[in-house]
């Protein structure tokens, strides 16, 4: 016996063996390429709609807007500090009282003051009663100078008694110069004592509310290097403003008079009206993030926004009554694998299935424009538009070759 048929006894490969194995081959092999071959028709011709999910260009309204956070602040706050050292003798308000312009809020120990404004007003006086005698010498003075001028021009007295009585005039004179001046003197230094027992009384210098307070009565103000704050006074609080951070990107879509609403945490289910008044220049940059901080008025006349909340606003932009709108998704669906028939380079059948020929991503067909996929005839196509604003859900379609009712390609069902 040869070796071959010797390896095949070794191996059971006898006819009748052979010839069930390959029974049972081309039984398990043929239902497995027929799925195939189905598989791969299935996924060349797809069906009606070619396996796309759509959905139709439409007309409606479009609202544009921009989302900033920020808090919400009075419109006016003002630190008020002493000027002046000393303890404290009262405290006339505390936290959320209402006060107006000139209310007293606290005042200081003025013992010491009082009694330096005495001493001031004192030598004043003094100051004042050697200005009146200075005067009265004065007089006396120029009168005796008078008699020895006639005297001297008769040459009854001699030429020394009128130099004496001249020089006696020119003294006269110059001393009330200095008691005046003395006199000025004291009636400033009366002036600065009576400011400094003025500012011992620490005032409101607005209409408004009590913030803070940060003294009590008996403690002791240093104002020798800084100034405290003892009160923190917010002017009426029924007229706010909302302080926002406008992303960099954004800043240049805002501009002064947008509306706006906003929402707080406290009042989640309320959104308040706003309007932008201020855009600053001035760059803020946190963590490398660049914003501009923009102010908007807000009316609190029912009193429930309160400093220091935080706010998330939605500030328009832009607002289009009727438009031709497609969804965004429109805009970012290309497919991700398409069949070219009757192309050079495309595949079909099960060679088709297990090399796909791949469709480029839509571009835009002309300088700053753009593309989506429309379902045209159960195929795929490109079509050029000119897309305009979006609110994050929809665009506007400014031109191109799209009408109401046309079915745009959103996506793709899954096999």
């Amino acid at each position: 016996m040869d070796d071959t048929g010797e390896i095949a006894r070794t191996l059971g490969l006898t006819p009748g063996r052979r010839r069930r194995r390959a029974g049972i081959a081309m039984a398990v092999g043929v239902p497995v390429l027929a799925a195939l071959l189905w598989l791969g028709f299935g996924m060349t011709r797809g069906g009606a709609d070619g396996g796309y999910l759509t959905a139709p260009v439409r007309r409606g309204g479009l609202t544009v807007t921009v989302t900033a956070t920020g808090t919400v602040e009075p419109t006016n706050l003002v630190d008020i500090s002493s000027t002046l050292s000393g303890a404290v003798a009262e405290v006339n308000v505390d936290f959320n009282d209402s006060v107006d312009v000139g209310t007293v809020l606290a005042t200081l120990d003025t013992r010491k003051l009082k009694a330096e404004l005495a001493i001031a007003r004192a030598a004043l006086e003094t100051a004042t009663a050697h200005v009146a005698v200075a005067r009265a010498s004065l007089d006396q003075a120029r009168a005796d100078f008078e008699i020895a001028k006639a005297l001297e021009r008769r040459g009854v007295t001699s030429r020394q008694t009128y130099t004496a009585q001249e020089a006696a005039l020119r003294r006269a004179e110059a001393e009330l110069q200095s008691a005046e001046a003395d006199r000025d003197l004291a009636a400033a230094t009366l002036d600065l004592h009576q400011a400094d027992l003025d500012n011992a009384c620490i005032c409101s210098p607005i209409r408004g509310v009590v913030l803070q307070r940060a003294i009590d009565p008996g403690q002791v103000v240093a104002a020798a290097l800084a100034a405290p704050v003892l009160f923190t006074v917010a002017e009426d609080l029924r007229e706010m403003q909302l302080q926002v951070d406008i992303d960099e990107a954004d800043i240049g879509r805002v501009k002064v008079g947008d509306r706006a609403s906003f929402t707080v945490e406290a009042y989640d289910e309320r959104r308040f009206p706003a309007t932008i008044s201020e855009l600053r220049f001035a760059a803020e940059v946190v963590n490398g993030v660049v914003s501009y901080k923009a102010i908007l008025d807000v009316d609190n006349a029912d009193m429930l926004l309160r400093p220091g909340m935080t706010a998330t606003a939605e500030i328009t932009v832009a607002e289009v009554a009727d438009a031709l709108i497609v969804p965004n998704a429109a805009l970012r669906y290309a497919p991700a694998q398409a069949t070219e028939q009757g192309s050079d380079g495309g595949h079909s059948g099960l060679l088709g299935m297990l090399m796909p020929s791949v469709t480029p991503p839509p571009v835009p067909l002309s300088p700053g424009g753009g593309a989506l996929w429309m379902l045209r005839d159960g195929q795929p196509v490109q079509v050029e538009i000119r897309p305009g604003e979006t609110d994050g859900t929809v665009t506007r379609i400014l031109d191109g070759a799209v009408v109401e009712g046309d079915s745009v390609i959103v996506g793709q069902r899954d096999g």
